[in-house]
């Protein structure tokens, strides 16, 4: 195609940027980066050769529907739940992801979630903060150890995996896992040791931490038949997708305490985040960070710019969904 019209829904890392601009002096960008909502993106769709929308861009059937100019998706994160795939493949627009780029940063906020929420750090931080710390005593907010403990994993992708490595052999931690593909790559783990069911990786760890993706497969797959599952003890970490566990459920978990805390990078509904979760003390909330590092978010981009030029140069795009 000629000079393509190109979309960015969102501001990108200022080196990104740059590129986009240098290759493609027309592209728009979103530059009071606000959220472009349901119109917005319709008539992006309708005017743009190429999108690149975020993983808060919600693109569901409908807005594929009545004839669009855009070919091209450019993802930018590595889920893409958020937008119907198979409506876009059906109005022949190209699906891209970025995968790969930002399993380090992702895992490291797991750990980051994993140990808050063990040690009670959040909720130290808030009393210190409003004034209400007397001074150091035995028996003031004990949390639980981690050293030695069982982290389960459930999905063993390359998140999951470099979870269990830094747990494995950061914390000693034994880690069992179960993941729906039957053969999975060797992601140097380790010992993990693979178990035949969800129930029974949530019956035998510690410290839960989800790795699938999400999407209708997997839609509240951790409900409250399975969070009863897990020990009282048991503290559940997610920077997965917020729709693969039932919110309403954990709070009911957390009040009861069917077990002893989780940790939450993700939501249903983001950025609405539930009222009665945030006035939990027994869970740990961070605004969807999990790839937050400059050096993260500027790979992500780099890539769909790669996925770009390999569909405008006719080739086949490197991480095409769709």
């Amino acid at each position: 195609m000629s000079e393509p019209v190109i979309v960015v829904t969102r501001r990108w890392p200022e080196g990104v940027e740059q590129e986009l601009r240098r290759r493609f002096p027309s592209v728009r960008l979103n530059r009071r980066d606000e959220p472009l909502g349901p119109e917005g993106l319709r008539r992006a769709l309708e005017e743009a050769d190429v999108v690149l929308p975020t993983v808060s861009d919600q693109l569901p059937a409908e807005l594929f529907r009545g004839g669009i100019r855009t070919r091209f998706l450019g993802n930018f994160g590595v889920g893409y739940n958020h937008i119907d795939v198979a409506a876009a493949a059906e109005a022949g627009v190209v699906v891209t992801n970025t995968p790969g780029v930002l399993t380090d940063a992702t895992a490291d906020t797991a750990m980051t979630l994993l140990l808050m929420a063990a040690r009670r750090a959040g909720e130290g931080e808030r009393e210190l903060r409003a004034g209400r710390w007397t001074g150091w005593r035995p028996t003031h907010m004990m949390g639980a150890e981690v050293t030695g403990k069982t982290l389960g994993i459930l999905g063993m992708g390359r998140i999951g995996a470099a979870v269990a490595r830094r747990a494995r052999f950061g914390f000693g931690m034994p880690v069992v896992f179960y993941d729906a593909q039957e053969h999975l790559p060797d992601h140097g783990v380790g010992e993990a040791k693979r178990l035949d069911t969800i129930e029974e990786v949530l019956a035998a760890a510690d410290f839960v931490s989800l790795h699938m993706p999400g999407g209708d497969a997997n839609y509240h797959l951790i409900d409250a038949a399975r969070l009863s599952c897990m020990k009282p003890t048991a503290i559940l970490v997610n920077t997965a997708r917020g729709d693969v566990l039932d919110q309403q459920a954990l709070i009911t978990a957390l009040q009861e305490g069917v077990i002893a805390g989780a940790a939450l990078d993700v939501y249903e509904g983001e950025p609405a985040v539930p009222e009665e979760l945030v006035a939990l003390e027994n869970v740990v909330l961070l605004p969807h960070l999990g790839s937050a590092t400059l050096a993260a978010r500027t790979a992500m981009g780099m890539l769909v710019l790669e996925n770009l030029q390999a569909f405008l140069d006719g080739e086949e795009p490197p991480c095409r969904v769709a």
